[in-house]
């Protein structure tokens, strides 16, 4: 979204232009969660010089009571003035700073997902890619909200895909979501309902990616403020509700050389290049561990079951939009990789990073891609299905974390202090829904039995 870097002048300057009173700091834990400090416009400097401090320990995933100073250093170009926060006529408005964060000692903490990203994409200029974008398009649903402000089950409406008022009541929701988020720079290029009753989905131009994943996060937060004006309730949950579809973050991927594009190829087949097929390659050897990240809750994987548009196997094609990876027609510099499994339940930094890696890994050992798949997969048999070499991705949370603990490049990807700590909480919280007593299991036996 910035054409120009942000400097500290510039920052100063807009403090006073804009009345700003207090300062976001945000940051994201493991599980993609957004966290923030906020302070009073007087801690500017100590902000800008990068010494202010937090408990790292109090934060999921990050590190042990005995070594929890850690210290947050803001990153300029993530500069932003929030223009809902507050009533700037009296209390003065709100902005945000991004931040990685760093050791006592000044090094980059190996624990930040934002900055174990930058470290991957530093392996894809290694080996001559200069840029790594993503183009997202995270769904979501719109619940409301009750007298007391608390979350139901009811949905927002009950429109369909493209449907308008007075189908979808959300398009007022909707359209001031779009507004404030063109106010903070998006390039928004598409909204509309979606197919399930109460979903949405809000498209706006790529990035690269720790510029995307940021763009994902502010979203997230934008969505849910506006939305709790309407009295509504916005959730990215995968799978919210029984029997319709679920919400995914289609993930549409390119990489760059500096002569542009390097997946396309106008003499290739179906002009992708060989980089492009390798990429692609190391994407489907490498799924079934990297689901883990991109699905990473129970919840994710009610989504990806047959019958309800998420895609369930580890496949590819161009039209075919029941495979796990498509490749949109666009061609030339908008050549791009479409993973459709990934859910807006994810950390988007890691994602990013174990699909980058997994795409890289591809490159290096020359990964050859399988056929591109034309057929319709959810109406093959299992015979059908065998005889194409197709398999399917992990069926819960549980195979998933089993397939990452044995993959070596995804463990790579997360570096060892977020994979130990991942796999830990995850563990746990399959634990913690393996013994829980669900309210199918007591009508399915409580009266039977």
């Amino acid at each position: 979204m910035k054409l120009t870097t942000i400097t500290r002048e510039y920052i100063k300057e807009q403090v006073k232009e804009k009345n700003v009173r207090f300062l976001r700091l945000m940051f994201t834990d493991i599980l993609g969660i957004i966290k923030n400090v906020e302070v009073p416009i007087t801690q500017l400097d100590k902000v800008l010089d990068g010494e202010m401090m937090f408990d790292g320990s109090s934060i999921e995933g990050f590190v042990r009571i005995q070594e929890s100073d850690m210290y947050l250093k803001p990153d300029f170009n993530t500069w932003l003035v929030f223009s809902w926060e507050t009533d700037s006529s009296k209390k003065g408005k709100v902005a945000r700073l991004i931040c990685d964060i760093v050791n006592p000692d000044g090094t980059p903490f190996t624990g930040d997902p934002r900055t174990n990203l930058k470290r991957v994409l530093k392996e894809a200029e290694e080996l001559g890619f200069t840029d790594f974008n993503l183009g997202p398009e995270p769904e979501f649903f719109l619940f409301k909200l009750n007298e007391n402000d608390e979350v139901t089950e009811n949905l927002n409406d009950n429109g369909g895909y493209f449907d308008l008022a007075p189908n979808d009541l959300a398009e007022n929701c909707r359209r001031d979501i779009v507004l404030e988020l063109e106010d903070l720079g998006f390039e928004i290029e598409a909204s509309h309902h979606e197919v399930a009753p109460g979903q949405h989905e809000i498209d706006w131009k790529y990035a690269n990616a720790v510029e995307a994943c940021d763009n994902i996060q502010t979203f997230k937060l934008i969505v849910k403020t506006v939305a709790r004006k309407y009295g509504l309730h916005a959730t990215f949950m995968a799978k919210p509700i029984f029997g319709i579809n679920g919400s995914g973050m289609h993930c549409n991927m390119s990489l760059f050389r500096e002569n542009g594009n390097a997946f396309f190829d106008e003499k290739g087949p179906l002009q992708l290049s060989e980089t492009a097929y390798k990429f692609l390659a190391g994407l489907m050897d490498h799924a079934p561990a990297f689901t883990a990240i991109t699905n990473p809750t129970v919840n994710s994987y009610k989504r990806l079951v047959p019958g309800y548009e998420a895609p369930v196997y580890i496949a590819w094609s161009g039209r075919n939009r029941t495979p796990m990876i498509r490749v949109p027609e666009s061609r030339g510099m908008s050549t791009r990789l479409e993973v459709r499994s990934v859910d807006p339940m994810t950390n988007p930094y890691l994602a990013l990073a174990v699909m980058l890696k997994a795409g890289l890994d591809g490159i290096k050992r020359n990964l050859k891609a399988t056929e591109p798949t034309t057929d319709n997969i959810y109406e093959m048999d299992a015979a059908e299905l065998e005889s194409l070499g197709i398999k399917s991705l992990p069926g819960n949370l549980l195979e998933a974390v089993e397939s990452l603990k044995k993959d070596d490049t995804i463990i790579e990807a997360l570096g060892e202090h977020i994979f130990k700590n991942f796999v830990a909480t995850k563990t746990l919280e399959w634990d913690q829904y393996k013994a829980t007593v669900s309210q199918w299991e007591k009508e399915q036996y409580l009266h039977l039995y």
